[in-house]
């Protein structure tokens, strides 16, 4: 059974994209392909212009992966943990040294570098783990459901700890089933579904604004405001509610909420009121779900 189905997308450096779909939608072997783990029947991975299936180990140089299902070795210090991960990378010496210092600092995991692995709570271990997948300082990063098991403040490090990771320059792929939890960190979203690719998209607008529904409320009906309101830049898939409310997808800035009020009512449209619905990450979901379930 073909688990991946002419899969075409380029992911944008610097970014954070957040990969979802239902269980059994090719996520974990869309990742495998990347990491130069799993090798597609046709068809080539390119990572930063290398070809990642004709020299893997290359590859796994600018690469941290770290699996659904990962495992440490109990009996190893933290310490420990993090040399053999960056000595499989070619690390020995003082760079080896240097890299376990890096990351144990990077990962708060300075306090309990002598600690053994098999003593560490959940969110300390995938501290861990996270730590040995980018020990050698990789520029891509790929997460399988990164946030299993932990607990919501966990969670809330995991999300500040990523963020970091990009604010260093790090490219991730997040893998997970919590929608909520994504949206704190991510700039875009790539939707599969039975090993097809069925939308990649931006969640930010312009200048790295977060795109939101806008709901328009009119103190009584203006003709011609729906094609008014689709002729202005940044403004999507404005639609009619009923002769007093319409919707429409913008940034969702004060600034640009602002522009958008004055030219409206300096074009004499009766605006009772403008209110704001964030395009997160679920509504986009549903609205993939949503048009793919009517194209089948």
């Amino acid at each position: 059974m073909r688990a991946l189905h002419g899969i075409t997308l380029e992911v944008e450096a610097g970014s954070v994209t957040a990969l979802v779909g239902p269980n059994g939608a090719g996520k974990t072997t869309l990742l495998r392909c990347l990491a130069a783990l799993d090798t597609p029947y046709a068809g080539r991975v390119l990572i930063e212009g290398e070809d990642a299936h004709d020299d893997p180990r290359q590859v796994h140089r600018k690469i941290g992966y770290l699996s659904d299902f990962f495992g440490l070795y109990d009996e190893l210090t933290v310490r420990q943990c993090l040399r053999h991960a960056v000595a499989m990378h070619g690390f020995s010496g003082a760079e080896e040294i240097d890299a376990v210092a890096r990351v144990a600092t990077q990962l708060d995991l300075e306090e309990l570098i002598e600690r053994k692995a098999g003593e560490l709570s959940r969110g300390q271990r995938q501290r861990l783990a996270i730590a040995q997948a980018i020990v050698h300082q990789p520029s891509i990063v790929l997460l399988d459901e990164p946030a299993s098991g932990l607990d919501p403040l966990a969670r809330q490090s995991l999300s500040v700890l990523l963020l970091g990771l990009r604010d260093q320059g790090m490219t991730l792929i997040v893998s997970s089933h919590i929608l909520a939890e994504l949206e704190d960190y991510s700039s875009h979203v790539l939707v599969m579904d039975k090993g097809r690719l069925v939308e990649h998209r931006s969640i930010l607008g312009d200048g790295g604004a977060r795109l939101g529904f806008l709901a328009l409320e009119l103190a009584e009906p203006s003709d011609g405001l729906e094609a008014l309101l689709s002729g202005m830049d940044e403004v999507e898939d404005v639609a009619s509610v009923d002769a007093l409310n319409l919707t429409f997808r913008a940034p969702l800035d004060a600034s640009f909420r602002s522009d958008l009020l004055k030219q409206l009512v300096a074009k004499g449209v009766p605006v009772a009121g403008l209110s704001e619905k964030r395009m997160g990450l679920r509504e986009i979901y549903r609205e993939v779900a949503t048009s793919d379930e009517g194209r089948t």
